[in-house]
């Protein structure tokens, strides 16, 4: 269904508006998926993607009413800001193993330059982060129509998984953390935080994209309307990631078009919101995966190779800063499939980018909004569950490889076998705590019989949850990570320093 009118022509790059209603008695046919949104680095015409993407999709039981008043699931795909990449996931498993008790909602919104494409021009004649105020515009919807599906509109649940996962930061942080009432609960599974530029910082990208696009030469006022005037495969054609400034390649940055500090829907560097208390307070679950950099990481031979790697997806990295880096990472032992320095690199990567986020975020959350308090309670997780064909490719326990056990294997498209066999008891294991959860903000009323008690995390004690192939345990953390977690940290305040002194 459509959420929001097709962002198509004079709606490029402008906030997401009202979808045309149909006409009264006009029943429309919302049994088929519809397309994506445009990512990065596609032909166009790709297939099963658009311009034309702004779509939700619901589950719901068949016997729910108006009157049913279920909890509701929204949750937000990832892809780096670049893609939908966990579109369409199936959430008919979901809602059958909660006993038909809750509504799962997923969504597209837009990505690469559609979504984020940023400058004081897009500023003055269109919006700045238009993906994240599609994920606004959907909350919105959700709001307003999901009672007819059979769900509360009081007690919503949001969910993200990396880029989602991120995004949910940003909506705990939307316009200094305003409280609209569009959520209860979050969800954080393998919070992604690239660099979060200022529009300042972005100003190069536009123009590359305006020349790449023949827009280069008219008055700079104008230059919204060329883009907005180009067909989509020309525009389609400037959406790729390049070098960041003063970089070489390859390899080129990971993740290219990211979210920006706006002034209005992010007022500020995110982790300067968190640590000034300008977030919503909700009860949140948090985690991630043991081995996060393996499926990003280049396969190094050397430290240069890892050095590079790491400058050219983190266009502010100094080389000083990565002799500290190299310093916190010495090399690790091998690693099946890959080069020497594959392992460091990817440990170092996964932490800069997943792991330490999280693990500063949620120390944040609890020193500026006292967590210890029922309302506001955090829950955090490492998932260390082993998968012989994982391992096999020297990739660990990688980035999101918990998402099959949370939504169930029959959901996703591609989920590894294991879950099927040696590892199916983890399936009811995570989905139970996931499920009671979005039932009533605490993973442990409803959760597997048998299974331990989930306590809640604070700064003092570390409390997480282990979840392996032979179930889950409470530990409180590795005393190693937290300490490069904190160099992270300090490396991050620097170069905010040096961009707020620009």
């Amino acid at each position: 269904m459509r959420y929001a009118a097709p962002p198509l022509g004079n709606l490029r790059w402008r906030a997401p508006a009202e979808p045309v209603r149909s006409d009264p008695g006009t029943v429309e046919k919302a049994t088929t998926y519809p397309p994506i949104c445009l990512g990065i680095g596609v032909p166009y015409p790709a297939e099963g993607q658009s311009e034309d993407c702004l779509f939700v999709n619901v589950w719901a039981p068949t016997n729910a009413t108006v009157t049913s008043k279920l909890p509701v699931w929204v949750f937000i795909q990832g892809g780096g800001y670049v893609a939908n990449t966990n579109a369409n996931w199936n959430g008919a498993e979901a809602v059958e193993r909660s006993g038909h008790n809750i509504i799962m909602v997923n969504f597209n919104y837009r990505v690469g330059l559609w979504g984020f494409l940023a400058s004081e021009r897009v500023r003055e004649d269109g919006a700045l982060n238009a993906g994240l105020l599609d994920q606004r515009m959907l909350l919105k919807w959700v709001k307003e129509h999901i009672a007819a599906f059979g769900g509360d509109p009081n007690h919503v649940v949001i969910h993200g998984a990396s880029a989602g996962a991120g995004s949910v930061a940003m909506q705990l942080l939307t316009y200094g953390g305003r409280n609209d009432r569009l959520f209860v609960g979050a969800m954080a599974e393998a919070i992604f935080f690239p660099a979060q530029p200022l529009v300042s910082e972005l100003e190069y990208q536009f123009n590359r994209i305006v020349n790449q696009t023949g827009c280069g030469s008219v008055s700079s006022a104008r230059q919204m309307e060329c883009l907005r005037s180009r067909d989509t495969a020309v525009l389609q054609a400037a959406n790729y990631a390049q070098p960041f400034p003063g970089r070489s390649e390859p390899p080129m940055p990971l993740f290219y078009f990211t979210p920006c500090v706006d002034g209005d829907f992010l007022r500020d560097l995110p982790y300067k919101l968190f640590e000034n208390g300008q977030f919503i307070r909700v009860p949140m679950v948090l985690g991630t995966s043991t081995d996060e950099g393996s499926l990003f990481a280049p396969n190094a031979a050397t430290q240069s190779d890892m050095a590079i790697f790491l400058q050219n997806n983190y266009p502010l990295l100094t080389e000083n800063d990565t002799t500290a880096i190299l310093s916190h990472y010495p090399q690790l032992p091998p690693l099946p499939a890959h080069n020497p320095w594959f392992p460091t690199a990817s440990k170092a990567y996964g932490e800069a980018t997943f792991i330490c986020p999280q693990h500063n975020v949620q120390t944040y959350l609890d020193i500026t909004a006292n967590s210890r308090n029922a309302t506001n309670r955090l829950y955090t997780y490492r998932y260390n569950v082993l998968d012989s064909e994982n391992l096999a490719a020297g990739l660990g326990v990688p980035h999101l490889f918990d998402a099959a056990a949370i939504f169930g294997p029959d959901a996703l498209p591609a989920a590894r076998a294991s879950y099927k066999t040696y590892n199916a008891g983890v399936v009811p294991l995570l989905m139970g705590y996931w499920l009671s959860f979005v039932r009533t903000l605490d993973p442990n009323r409803h959760r597997m019989p048998g299974s331990p008690v989930w306590e809640a995390w604070d700064h003092r004690s570390t409390k997480r949850l282990v979840i392996e192939t032979v179930g889950a345990r409470m530990d409180g953390g590795d005393d190693g990570e937290k300490e490069r977690c904190r160099f992270w940290l300090g490396l991050g305040r620097g170069r905010m320093r040096q961009r707020r002194s620009v």
